[in-house]
């Protein structure tokens, strides 16, 4: 499916979603005093470009199959490359929300695209690649804010300008990309087997469900790890440094996951990672541990969303659009974690944080048994 330069380019595709998809945080700043917006209607950027993602994964899953995989990638790379130079360009916060949401569809349209390449490209090999290829994302989710913080949130269009260039010469690099992807046929595998015996419906509807909350709980370790590690007597500088070692043990998570799929079955590794997860989050409601624990959960939550994507191949063969399912449905936890938790939080308190995400990750756990059980050899 893919030539050398096209994994390294489409390696780098992946650095510059992450980077775009981390760069709206780090301008709120600047956003706010540009069009003077509320802290909340300056956060309608990401909210619009996840809005834009979630559309991307579903109008190109339409056209997989339809189109070439070069067209598809292509128009994906211009669509995100016109969205970033509008938002540095627009005049009004309307039309930077509408270069979001555009520039969103093209995010959408490459991480579906490219996952769903990887997940067929490379045989046995595609777990392990599409291990390193998501490793990616979180390199340019670090580098993204940090390159912010170089040249200053009132600089943010010549980043967003820069982005949109850069997006431009990995264009040159899609003649290595198959252009047809050789038709899926049910393996005679115990999976298929497994996978008829129960519903396919039932099937897919779990493995959403583990997606919706993976990333439920990536997102909200993120997003509430600073305020609990402060709210139990930790500084607001351990706290952000804490909470960037947890996205780095993420990345680092799903390179060291790469080998270990040439060994281990998609299964295995995304049971110990459950299991690995739930426990940091348990061992986080200890106010000493806390850090190293949330580093624990970054390393332990960083390979399930590729692992788990080989497996759904094999686990429902027939269903073509269950790929874009559940990315769709993980760009969609993303969006609904931050007001769901953060009710529950209003609740409960924000020492109870841990304990909250400890009780989505037993979830992902127990999910993750049914669906061996369910996708087993007869």
């Amino acid at each position: 499916m893919f030539s050398a330069a096209a994994v390294v380019a489409s390696c780098a595709g992946f650095v510059l979603i992450g980077a775009l998809q981390a760069l709206y945080g780090p301008a709120i700043p600047a956003f706010r005093a540009e069009f003077g917006l509320s802290p909340s209607g300056a956060g309608l950027g990401l909210s619009a470009h996840f809005i834009g993602g979630v559309a991307g994964v579903l109008l190109f899953d339409r056209l997989f199959g339809r189109l070439g995989n070069r067209q598809i990638l292509a128009s994906s790379y211009v669509l995100m490359a016109l969205g970033a130079a509008g938002v540095a360009l627009a005049p009004s916060w309307p039309l930077a929300l509408t270069a979001a949401l555009l520039a969103g569809l093209g995010f959408g349209g490459i991480d579906y695209g490219l996952n769903q390449l990887f997940a067929v490209g490379f045989g046995r090999r595609s777990t392990a690649m599409l291990n390193i290829l998501n490793a990616h994302f979180g390199v340019g989710a670090i580098l993204g804010p940090a390159l912010i913080g170089v040249v200053g949130s009132a600089h943010y269009p010549a980043v967003f300008l820069g982005f949109a260039l850069a997006n431009l010469p990995l264009l040159l690099c899609l003649r290595g990309v198959r252009d047809r992807t050789p038709p899926t046929t049910a393996p005679k595998s115990g999976s298929d087997a497994g996978a008829l015996g129960r519903s396919l419906g039932s099937v897919l509807a779990v493995f959403v469900t583990l997606y919706v909350l993976h990333v439920g709980i990536e997102a909200g370790v993120g997003g509430w790890e600073p305020t609990h590690l402060e709210t139990v007597g930790f500084t607001a500088g351990v706290a952000a440094t804490a909470t960037s070692v947890y996205w780095l043990m993420m990345t680092v998570g799903r390179f060291l996951a790469a080998p270990l799929a040439l060994r281990f079955s998609a299964q295995s590794i995304i049971t110990v990672s459950c299991a690995g997860m739930t426990v940091c989050l348990l061992l986080a409601t200890v106010p000493g541990l806390a850090p190293y624990a949330y580093a624990g959960v970054g390393l332990f939550i960083a390979p399930i969303f590729p692992t788990g994507l080989p497996w759904l191949s094999e686990a429902a063969p027939r269903a073509r659009r269950a790929g874009a399912v559940v990315i769709a449905a993980s760009m969609a936890g993303g969006v609904a974690a931050g007001p769901v938790l953060g009710k529950a939080i209003e609740w409960s308190g924000v020492r109870a944080v841990p304990l909250l995400l400890c009780g989505l990750s037993a979830l992902c756990l127990a999910a993750t048994l049914w669906l061996i059980r369910a996708t087993r050899t007869r």
